[in-house]
């Protein structure tokens, strides 16, 4: 029997190990209203989690809202808390409407807009949200050293870029001694394995960058809640899940609940906790109440055993 996975990792650059389960800060001040997000960001600490992911633009797709709103929340909860510097925040650039791009101005405009909503004087990792082909590589590179230089960002993070542009990114930093980034944020779950799989794991791993992937329930499909697709009428993610919907997708779930079965666990535990086998650093995942967050922060301490990840293996086969 292999031995079980530490429940905690570090960060290059990042004085302060986390927690390997990284809370997504999504749904503050969208799903969950300003006391739910202090209710499930203090139920979340309480249980040892220290480790917070958003971005300037959460929550812009909503009817209403301009980007920013996670990030005010944020600020206000540290402020009322006074509790900045024991959470390692990581949060992002490039999407906000009134920043978009990865432009050097900006990119500093953008960090000083999202420092101010936050209620601090650095982000502990600061990503590259989506990639700007109008940007060379060489200037994002530089920018974000900047950046890292000044002191208000102390690690830098890629999402969202092509895994030609991000070894790039990679190859140019480490080349001209500036900062290399430490960690990347690709979709990788269950149901979506190909990519990370395929193209990006080879990148983390030759660059000893940490892996937070986004969508690790893949947006709720992986809570075992949903098992037909009636189960989807009505559900608040119902369009952002309805992708997985298929055969295959709910022959992953079953296998998901019959392993979770046999751990007396739940099924997000068990698919966050595949993710920690498979080698990521801390998967994301987000929770719109203080009830919700048992099953993601137990993951971290939750041993699969050979058999349980060889039969998940084998069921999202079609995915990967």
């Amino acid at each position: 029997m292999s031995q079980h996975a530490p429940t905690t990792a570090r960060i290059a650059g990042i004085e302060q190990e986390i927690f390997r389960l990284n809370l997504g800060g999504n749904t503050f001040g969208w799903t969950s209203d300003e006391q739910q997000s202090f209710d499930v960001l203090d139920t979340f600490v309480a249980a040892g989690g220290n480790f917070v992911d958003t971005a300037d633009m959460y929550s812009v797709w909503a009817e209403g809202h301009e980007g920013g709103e996670s990030e005010t929340v944020l600020g206000r909860w540290f402020a009322a808390r006074g509790n900045r510097d024991s959470v390692v925040l990581a949060t992002k650039t490039g999407a906000h409407p009134q920043f978009r791009g990865l432009a050097h101005d900006t990119v500093v405009a953008s960090l000083e807009a999202s420092l101010d909503r936050l209620q601090t004087g650095y982000v502990d990792l600061y990503y590259a949200h989506y990639d700007d082909a109008d940007t060379p590589i060489e200037q994002q590179v530089e920018t974000f050293h900047e950046l890292v230089d000044s002191g208000r960002v102390h690690a830098v993070g890629l999402s969202n870029y092509s895994p030609q542009r991000m070894r790039e990114f990679f190859t140019v930093a480490r080349e001209r001694g500036m900062a290399v980034p430490a960690a990347i944020q690709p979709q990788y779950n269950l149901v979506h394995r190909r990519d990370f799989e395929r193209d990006y794991a080879a990148i983390a791993q030759e660059y000893d960058a940490a892996v937070f992937p986004y969508f690790a329930l893949a947006s709720g499909f992986l809570t075992g809640k949903y098992r037909t697709t009636d189960d989807l009428e009505g559900a608040a993610r119902e369009q952002m899940a309805r992708e997985y919907v298929s055969p295959e997708g709910f022959a992953v779930v079953e296998e998901l609940v019959s392993v979770a079965d046999r751990h007396r666990a739940e099924p997000a535990t068990v698919a966050l906790a595949w993710l920690l086998a498979k080698g990521v650093t801390a998967p994301i995942a987000s929770a719109s109440s203080a009830a919700q967050l048992s099953s993601l922060v137990a993951a971290p301490a939750l041993h699969l055993g050979a058999d349980d990840i060889a039969a998940l293996d084998r069921v999202s086969q079609p995915f990967a």
